[in-house]
């Protein structure tokens, strides 16, 4: 059985209206397992209050682009939401669909490497294993 070891970087984007979109990918010769998830979008410094709808955009399992709407900000009644680490696999872009922000994307990016199966060690047969002595009662 393979194993596994990860690493864990932190993601972060702004959409204005001058930069309505942020696609997020890896290498198609990568052969690690990536996810990305989504924790926050919120108004940043400089926001109007208008509506600024923030869109995922993906491929579904026919390869067609599909738009899914994820948040709805408005300065004066919703600044900020909280995604709850919204699990997403690249090729993905995050896109500003109406207002003029600007909106901050915040979340993770999780890679997930396998080990090398040189190392034999870990396979280690209930043979090979030490023998515990057996718990003895404390004396009283």
């Amino acid at each position: 059985m393979p194993a596994w070891f990860f690493h864990l970087l932190l993601l972060g984007c702004e959409l204005t209206a001058s930069t309505k979109s942020y696609t997020f990918q890896v290498d198609e010769e990568d052969d690690s397992d990536h996810i990305l998830a989504l924790s926050v979008v919120c108004l940043t410094d400089g926001a109007k209050d208008e509506c600024n709808v923030v869109e995922v955009v993906g491929r579904n399992h026919e390869n067609q682009e599909i738009a899914v709407p994820v948040a709805n900000l408005k300065l004066s009644c919703q600044p900020l939401l909280t995604l709850d680490n919204f699990k997403l696999q690249p090729p993905v872009t995050f896109r500003l669909a109406a207002g003029s922000g600007p909106v901050h994307l915040g979340g993770w990016h999780r890679i997930m490497h396998r080990k090398d199966a040189s190392f034999e060690d870990d396979d280690l047969s209930e043979e090979d294993e030490e023998e515990l002595p057996p718990i003895m009662p404390a004396k009283k």
